[in-house]
């Protein structure tokens, strides 16, 4: 069971989720799911791909509350015995561990392409993970104490900047609807469905919840708020670039951001300003995932200093991290990680409930929605 000092609200779990989502996937979202659907319905694709991941992660949170106060890493045990176990909490430690390096290494192609430019890529990966470690090692509460103040301001200069945009927005663009069926809208759901990587942490954050009553709605709450914000930014985008403009290039939104000046008020040009923020928000979503990952390399191997795992872990962050090549082998890998957490967050979860269920392991849900646990017995 977590400590008291450790627990969190509602407030905060929706915190955690929305920084664990929102991260790259916004700026390349618009590119990879235009050329998956080709037509303009692309925002249709990332609709039914938000009511999707709200239905897996309603199916993450029904199984963490069968186990109040522990981990994913502490109740699969119970659940398939303990070396099944082991193997699925390497699985995802090492996609946590994964995710982290990329992440980090998409702040640094960003940082050297935008910001500066003679500054070699090791460097910023270096600073970026040494600053994560400063601020992780003083635990969840600090770490969502800074985004709670980030994420707002965040929201809130993406917002200008959605206002802004809207000047060259020409509804022609998002024109036929349907114009060609529905079948490019479901080849657009995988490519969409990716972006929302972030939304397996309600596996670990439940646990140090004060109150799990409130899971689901921190889950629905989440990831309605980060389709609403996709829904509007592949819009917009597509909106005042046109889907054919999209597709040739690599960071479509920050290009969109880089069209407009509105000369006279406050900045002329706002896409550093927006980069330094988000790249903050990029930051968010590493920061989590390495305090998460040294959080399961603690349970999994029931360690105890886990300080001391987050700064063993750097070196291999950074190892991973500098791996790719160029900025091509870099998205690919983030379109492979996107599709190993179809498999580990989305059919493996499902699988384990029902095995759960089966087995008679874990709490039940009574009538009244309240969680009644059962005695486990050991394996």
């Amino acid at each position: 069971m977590k400590q008291s000092s450790s627990k969190i609200n509602t407030s905060e779990v929706i915190v955690v989720v929305i920084n664990s989502i929102l991260g790259a996937g916004i700026l390349t979202l618009p590119r990879t799911i235009s050329k998956a659907v080709g037509t303009p319905d692309v925002w249709i694709s990332v609709l039914m791909s938000g009511v999707l991941v709200t239905g897996i992660s309603l199916l993450l949170v029904t199984l963490s509350r069968r186990f109040p106060g522990k981990t994913v890493f502490e109740f699969v045990p119970e659940i398939t015995g303990k070396w099944i176990s082991y193997l699925l909490g390497l699985l995802i430690i090492v996609y946590f561990v994964v995710l982290c390096s990329f992440e980090v290494r998409v702040m640094a192609e960003i940082t050297s392409m935008y910001i500066l430019e003679r500054t070699p890529t090791w460097v910023t990966i270096m600073v970026s993970l040494w600053i994560g470690i400063y601020m992780i090692s003083g635990g969840l509460k600090v770490i969502i104490r800074v985004f709670e103040i980030v994420l707002p301001v965040t929201l809130l200069l993406l917002a200008l900047v959605f206002l802004l945009s809207s000047k060259m927005f020409e509804l022609d663009n998002l024109r036929p609807v349907l114009g060609d069926g529905f079948m490019p809208v479901l080849k657009g759901i995988k490519p969409s469905a990716l972006s929302y990587s972030g939304y397996e942490v309600l596996l670990i954050i439940t646990a140090y919840m004060a109150d799990n009553k409130g899971s689901n709605k921190a889950a629905i709450y989440s990831i309605l708020s980060c389709t609403i914000i996709y829904l509007v930014t592949i819009v917009l985008v597509v909106g005042n670039l046109s889907l054919p403009g999209i597709q040739t290039r690599m960071w479509p939104t920050l290009d969109m951001v880089r069209s407009f000046e509105i000369e006279g008020f406050l900045f002329e040009r706002y896409e550093s300003l927006f980069m330094v923020f988000w790249l903050m928000q990029i930051f968010a979503t590493y920061a989590f995932k390495h305090y998460f990952a040294s959080v399961g390399i603690r349970d999994l191997f029931r360690l105890k200093n886990v300080t001391g795992i987050q700064f063993a872990m750097l070196p291999v962050l950074y190892v991973i991290a500098y791996l790719p090549k160029n900025l091509e082998e870099t998205l690919a890998l983030g379109d492979f990680l996107g599709n190993i957490s179809i498999f580990l967050f989305g059919l493996l979860p499902l699988l384990l409930l029902l095995i759960s269920f089966v087995r008679k392991k874990g709490g039940k849900q009574d009538t009244d929605g309240t969680l009644e646990v059962n005695s486990v017995q050991s394996q």
